[in-house]
């Protein structure tokens, strides 16, 4: 079982020791980036949503809910993610400078691939889809296409 505060601690306590750095550095970048964020963001969101994590790197979706939906984790600090194929569901966040997150999209991954229709695939395989896209698509999805946060 996750000790929710510590996690959440400690996130915090990671992003405050960037920030520190970049104190010490001006000019110095030491935003956690790759693997890091996409890792964080599944464990933010599985703690968030009560979602079970699948392995790493699972392929097609990054976790379970209770009811067996497979959900795919986006998070980035950016500003767009990236798919390689439909999901059948898709949470999707940005992570803040503090540790804590902000829920871009929550909803059918159909309505984010839809978005490609027509376009050709990119040479490395992954479409691209801007987070402010993602924010409004996020608007049309209703409360019970969506996956509850944990109380």
């Amino acid at each position: 079982m996750i000790d929710h505060d510590k996690f959440q601690a400690l996130v915090k306590q990671l992003y405050a020791t960037v920030k520190e750095l970049e104190g010490m550095f001006p000019g110095r970048h030491f935003t956690p980036d790759g693997h890091m964020v996409g890792s964080l963001g599944e464990c933010l969101v599985a703690d968030a949503y009560d979602l079970k994590l699948k392995t790493a790197s699972n392929k097609g979706h990054d976790a379970v809910s209770e009811s067996g939906l497979q959900v795919e984790i986006k998070a980035t600090q950016s500003k767009t993610v990236a798919f390689r194929s439909q999901p059948q569901h898709t949470i999707i966040i940005k992570i803040l400078p503090d540790g804590t997150f902000e829920e871009v999209y929550n909803g059918p991954g159909a309505l984010v691939w839809e978005q490609f229709k027509d376009k050709r695939p990119p040479s490395n395989g992954q479409f691209q889809i801007s987070l402010t896209k993602l924010s409004e698509l996020n608007k049309s999805v209703g409360q019970s296409d969506r996956v509850p946060k944990a109380v």
